[in-house]
C-alpha cells in the first residue's frame, strides 16, 4: 500500500511512514474543573494498530484531537517523525494525519462519492482539478469500505452505519500514512464491525500506522497490537491486550464486575481475552 497508483490505496508517494508521538501531553478544556488529559504519553507507529479504550469522559478523543492538531496541548508536545506538529501547515497533516470522527454534518447536499473524493483535496494544488489517478484511488476506497452501490446516494439518505463507512472510505482516500479513528464501529452491525477491524488490521499489515478508539475490548483484545487504558484522563495501562486486560484493571476502571475469558479461536483470535460483563448478584456469589 505504498503505491499511488495501479488503484492502491495507502499512504502518501514514496516509502515515507512516520511515527506520530505525543509526550506529555495535558489539555483542560475551558470551563472545565478538570483536565480532560493528564501527562499522556503514546506513539502510534508504522505497521500497528493502537486500540484506545476507557470509559465515558476518561479523555479519548481529546486525546485523538490532540495527537491530529485540531487541539494544541497545553502541556507537552505532538512530533511527526522528527518535526513538531505544530509547525506543519494543514495540507501538510493532511497528507500525513487522516482523521475519522465520530460525526460530522455536511452543510450542502453531497454524494457519497464527492465525500470520498474530498478526501483527495491535499494531493491536489490550488485550482487543480481530480485527475484519472484520484478517480482511481476514490474507487478503490469506495470498494474497500463496500459503499460502491452507495456512490451516487446523497448523504442524507443514509444510514448511521453507511455514513460511517462513507467517512472511512474518505480517509483511506487520503492516503495519509497514520489514520486516526474515533468510534468507527458505532452504528455498524456485528458483520460491518468485524469487516472494519479486518481492514484496519489489513491496512496495518500495508504499513499504515492506526489509532482507533473503541468501546469493544472484545475486538480490541482479538486485533490491536496494542491498547491504551485510559482513566480519567490518565493512562491506565498501554502494552500487549493480554498485559492490559485483566481482571482487576478493568473493574477497577469500568466499575462494573466481570470475567475475563480466552477466545477460543480458531487461529490468532486463541487465547485472546474476552471480557464479560457479569450481573452484580454473579459478582457477590463469585466472592
Amino acid at each position: 500500500m505504498d503505491e499511488t497508483a495501479g488503484g492502491a490505496v495507502g499512504p502518501v508517494a514514496g516509502d515515507w511512514r512516520p511515527v506520530l508521538r505525543g509526550r506529555g501531553l495535558a489539555y483542560t478544556h475551558p470551563r472545565a474543573e478538570k483536565a480532560a488529559v493528564r501527562e499522556i504519553s503514546v506513539s502510534v507507529e508504522p505497521g500497528q494498530l493502537l486500540a484506545v479504550a476507557g470509559p465515558n469522559g476518561s479523555g479519548k478523543t481529546t486525546l485523538l484531537r490532540l495527537l491530529s492538531g485540531s487541539l494544541t496541548p497545553q502541556l507537552g508536545e505532538v512530533r511527526l517523525a522528527d518535526q513538531s506538529l505544530a509547525g506543519l501547515g494543514d495540507r501538510e497533516r493532511a497528507r500525513a494525519i487522516a482523521v475519522v470522527p465520530q460525526s460530522e454534518s455536511s452543510p450542502f447536499p453531497v454524494t457519497v462519492r464527492e465525500m470520498v473524493g474530498m478526501g483527495r483535496y491535499a494531493h491536489l494544488g490550488p485550482w487543480e482539478r481530480a485527475a484519472r489517478h484520484d478517480h482511481a484511488i476514490v474507487d478503490r476506497a469506495l470498494e474497500r469500505c463496500a459503499v460502491a452501490p452507495l456512490a451516487r446516494r446523497q448523504l442524507g439518505e443514509l444510514s448511521g452505519g453507511e455514513h460511517q463507512r462513507a467517512r472511512i472510505a474518505r480517509a483511506l482516500a487520503q492516503e495519509a500514512p497514520i489514520l486516526l479513528l474515533d468510534e468507527p464501529a458505532a452504528g455498524l452491525d456485528l458483520r460491518y464491525r468485524m469487516d472494519l477491524f479486518h481492514l484496519l488490521q489489513e491496512l496495518c499489515a500495508e504499513g499504515l500506522a492506526v489509532f482507533v478508539i473503541t468501546h469493544d475490548l472484545n475486538l480490541a483484545a482479538r486485533f490491536a497490537d496494542r491498547i491504551l487504558l485510559l482513566d480519567r484522563g490518565e493512562a491506565r495501562a498501554c502494552g500487549a491486550p493480554a498485559e492490559v486486560l485483566s481482571r482487576t484493571t478493568l473493574e477497577d476502571v469500568y466499575e462494573w464486575p466481570l470475567r475475563l475469558v480466552p477466545h477460543p479461536g480458531p487461529g490468532s483470535d486463541t487465547g485472546a481475552p474476552q471480557t464479560i460483563p457479569l450481573r452484580r448478584e454473579s459478582h457477590d456469589d463469585d466472592n
